[in-house]
Formats: structure tokens, sequence, C-alpha cells
């Protein structure tokens, strides 16, 4: 089947969001909240494996800091540090400190060119993305996207395949007309759990996840003066000496193949 349509993941896939405003603003809440806590960008790397926010602060105590006196009203508590951590990181986007990766708003732009339909499929909540979009973009970008698959509209976050399904059904696609990108395990194991075809820019946190299963695998989309390294996937050997960075037409013979 023909590409139809460019499903992007957000954070870590269209802008390095998770060390330079996620985890800043995770810690500028529990400051604002009187907790001794601080999330490093070592222990930040192992909060990764669970996705979400509120449930990365439940893994956070249950496996690294066991000995905190947890409240009565614990879900209470996790949603009242989660919103205050939404609201920080609204505000560094507002500043301009967390700009789109490499490639990223051409590919875009290209997409939107050719009449590629886009979407998103992300775990972060949807004030998130458009703060994203609005700061890192242009407040009309958000009309760029079909469809907005944000947070909590699905019960079950990454890896659970949840997410994509819900973007293929409000977009009425099948798997096979759809290119994923996406920079991390649990996004590789819920795009692939939807049966989707998946390309992944790898970010300063995942370079070491296994994504057996994706077509393609880059350290960045690139530009033509900042050419991406090919660093696997199952349809590497499609990448000629002239494609130096992410464009449609590379991701139309990725599909096809």
């Amino acid at each position: 089947m023909a590409l139809e349509a460019l499903v992007f993941d957000v954070d870590g896939t269209l802008s390095e969001t998770e060390r330079d405003g996620h985890r800043v603003a995770f810690n500028m809440a529990f400051d604002e909240a009187g907790l001794d806590w601080n999330w490093t960008d070592a222990l930040y790397g192992e909060l990764l494996a669970v996705t979400g926010g509120k449930e990365r602060i439940r893994f956070y105590l249950d496996k690294f800091n066991t000995s905190f006196k947890r409240p009565d009203d614990l879900v209470e508590f996790i949603a009242g540090l989660h919103a205050s951590k939404t609201s920080h990181y609204v505000t560094l986007l507002s500043k301009g400190g967390i700009p789109l990766r490499t490639g990223v708003k051409r590919l875009l732009e290209e997409a939107r060119a050719e009449g590629l339909r886009l979407a998103i499929a992300t775990t972060t909540t949807v004030n998130n993305v458009h703060a994203l979009l609005e700061h890192a973009l242009s407040a009309e970008s958000i009309d760029w996207f079909e469809v907005i698959g944000a947070g909590d509209v699905v019960p079950a976050k990454k890896p659970a395949p949840d997410i994509y399904n819900y973007v293929l059904e409000k977009m009425h696609l099948k798997p096979e007309q759809c290119m994923v990108f996406e920079d991390s395990a649990n996004g590789i194991k819920s795009a692939g759990g939807a049966s989707l075809s998946i390309i992944i820019t790898v970010d300063s946190y995942t370079t070491q996840h296994d994504f057996t299963g994706a077509k393609l695998i880059l350290d960045q989309m690139g530009e033509p003066d900042q050419p991406f390294k090919v660093i696997g996937g199952s349809q590497a050997s499609i990448v000629t000496d002239d494609d130096k960075y992410l464009n449609i037409d590379l991701v139309r013979r990725i599909h096809s193949a």
C-alpha cells in the first residue's frame, strides 16, 4: 500500500525534551513542593524505563526512594506534583529553551507539501504537545496534525500499542499506510505492537536500546549540511551514499521496502 501518513512520537523524537525539559521541570516541581528529591541525568535515564510522568514518579518511589513517607492519598499527591511539573515544563518551552531536533521541521514541511497526513502518538499530555509545537515550531503547526493522540486518552501507555491503535482508528488507516518515527525501546514496542513500520532516531538516553524490528535506525534526521549517521535497521542497505538526510523520498523508499 502507498504511504499515506507519518506518525510521530514527541519526547526524544521531535525534541530532546526528556533531558532538557521534563527532567528539569520535575526537579523544579519537587523543589516547589519542599521535597529534597533530585533527578540527576543518570537517574532520569533509568526512570525512563517507565512511560508517563505520574507513572514515573510512582516508579521512583517504588524503586529508588522507598524510605519516603507516603501521604495517605498518594494518587492525589502524585497528580499534584505532575500538574506542577507540567506548568514548569510549559514555562521552559515558552522561553525557547527546547528546540526541535535537527531535520524535524524540514521533514514536516516536506510531508505537508506532498500531501501526506500527519499525526502524533505520545504518552505526554496534550498541553505539553501544544506547548512544544507552539514555541518550537509555530502556533499554527498544531493544526498540521490531523490527530494528536496524547496523555491518558488510552488506558495503557507505551509500550502497549493502544495509542497507535487509537491514532489508526481515528484516521481510518491501516498500519501499512503509515510510517512511525520513534526514539526508544518502549516506542518501538508500542508501534510494533500495532504492526506499524518504524524509523528510529536515537536520542541521548536511548543509544543502547534494543531496536529490533525497526526499518531504519539513525542518529538524527539530518540536514544537507548536517548528515545523519546510519546505525542499523532491516532496510538500512537502501540508504545510498547520496542520502545525507531523511527526506520524504527516502521515507517512501524505506516504507515500500
